[in-house]
């Protein structure tokens, strides 16, 4: 019976991945077409050098945009500040989102509305928030620089966003306090679904709060940690909104994006902000695949809780 049976077990789940696969074709076929085409274009666009005088006209130059980015003190300029940015600000993401995530973890009164206005920074739109803090920190009238000149502290005179470094840090401050919300709610997530029979069996060997974080709490949060982690991260790389309100690339902010759109809409140079387009993308697709490789057990234990 077993020699009989297993033949046509083989069938009946060939024929139902042969069924999964039709009823899923078309929306990877869509899915397909959304992804390739424009970045199909982009490519094609950045293999060519095309004339600013005269409409559709250019000329085929393989990889010459590409070689002339990766020569360009300006491309490794913008490729150094993005990955500043990125490494600092998602750091600070993460260690301020830990800690408020376990803090809203605690029970206490008010927890639920100081849950709900957690999320208000993440909620603003990132143009908003950059304006915002682009009046903070004004020089006479901005409340960061009149508490500093008011305690006699350094920067209150201080022009912020037109002196190189401070400008990025101001950058860096707005981004953080949109985006450590958004950090501490998988945090949050992730925190709750830890057993509360490892805290008592922690108790009972007699684990303090801190030998209980280090040992228990942190150890079972790697997974959602790291899957924050790499959303943020993968979201500053690609920075733009802010540098562009708050500085438009200049004293030190410019990045990849940044000088992307510069080459391509105000250059009006579309071969070549097509290439640093491509170049920003692969930037971003090679650091994630080299998260995923070396955090990806993480990742996907985050999968399967979920």
């Amino acid at each position: 019976m077993t020699t009989l049976t297993k033949p046509k077990k083989q069938r009946v789940d060939h024929q139902q991945r042969r069924t999964a696969v039709l009823m899923v074709a078309p929306a990877l076929v869509v899915m397909f077409l959304v992804a390739a085409v424009p970045i199909g274009y982009a490519i094609w666009l950045s293999l060519n050098v095309y004339s600013v005088r005269q409409a559709g006209l250019s000329k085929f130059v393989g990889l010459g945009n590409y070689l002339e980015a990766l020569v360009s003190p300006a491309w490794w300029h913008a490729f150094g500040q993005t990955f500043l940015f990125a490494i600092v600000s998602v750091g600070l993401e993460v260690v301020l989102g830990v800690a408020m995530a376990l803090l809203l973890n605690m029970a206490f009164r008010g927890r639920g509305l100081l849950r709900s206005t957690l999320l208000i920074p993440y909620a603003v739109l990132t143009v908003v928030s950059a304006i915002t803090w682009q009046a903070m920190f004004e020089s006479n009238l901005g409340l960061v620089t009149g508490i500093l000149r008011g305690l006699g502290l350094p920067g209150g005179d201080m022009v912020w966003l037109a002196e190189p470094g401070y400008a990025m840090a101001v950058i860096i401050v707005a981004d953080v306090w949109k985006t450590a919300p958004f950090v501490a709610l998988l945090v949050l997530a992730g925190l709750q679904v830890i057993p509360a029979d490892v805290y008592e069996a922690a108790d009972l060997d007699g684990a303090g709060r801190w030998q209980t974080f280090w040992h228990v709490t942190l150890p079972l949060l790697r997974p959602a940690i790291a899957l924050a982690a790499i959303f943020r991260l993968l979201d500053a790389l690609r920075i733009f909104d802010l540098p562009f309100v708050l500085t438009k690339g200049a004293n030190g902010t410019q990045t990849m994006s940044m000088l992307a759109y510069q080459e391509l809409r105000e250059g009006r140079l579309i071969g070549q902000g097509s290439a640093l387009s491509i170049l920003t993308f692969c930037t971003v697709m090679v650091v994630s695949l080299v998260y995923i490789r070396f955090a990806g057990g993480n990742i996907r234990d985050v999968s399967r809780e979920a």
